[in-house]
């Protein structure tokens, strides 16, 4: 692959994901789109590797690789991201219903679901 670099990058299984689209909002560079019903890394160039994408998928059919590929394009991301409207699904805590407005949330897997909890209920999750 001319011009490329070893990196992580999210690796989206197609038999696993079913459509959902959870995994598109976390995807701040635009990396992710919806194609035919499915979840697909449209532009590796856009894809970060940081992997917030991954807590929310219900299935577990995003994971991060690392691989040859195209270096990641920063420029082109603020480009892209300066030309979209805001769009984003609002998301809240699962235990207190706290707003990311309002709240600081992070994607926590519990019982087989893709959850968003707050840094106030967390300590509730992990000490009981």
């Amino acid at each position: 692959m001319s011009g490329s670099v070893t990196r992580q990058i999210v690796r989206i299984d197609e038999e696993l994901c079913n459509g959902c689209g959870l995994c598109v909002t976390p995807c701040a560079e635009g990396a992710i789109e919806m194609v035919d019903g499915k979840a697909r890394v449209l532009r590796e160039e856009l894809c970060d590797g940081a992997g917030f994408c991954l807590g929310v998928c219900p299935t577990g059919a995003l994971t991060l690789e690392t691989r040859q590929t195209v270096a990641f394009d920063h420029s082109m991301v603020e480009r892209l991201a300066a030309e979209r409207a805001p769009a984003y699904i609002s998301q809240s805590c699962f235990r207190c219903q706290g707003s990311e407005e309002t709240r600081a949330l992070l994607p926590v897997r519990m019982n087989g679901q893709s959850l968003w909890v707050c840094t106030r209920c967390l300590p509730g999750l992990i000490h009981g």
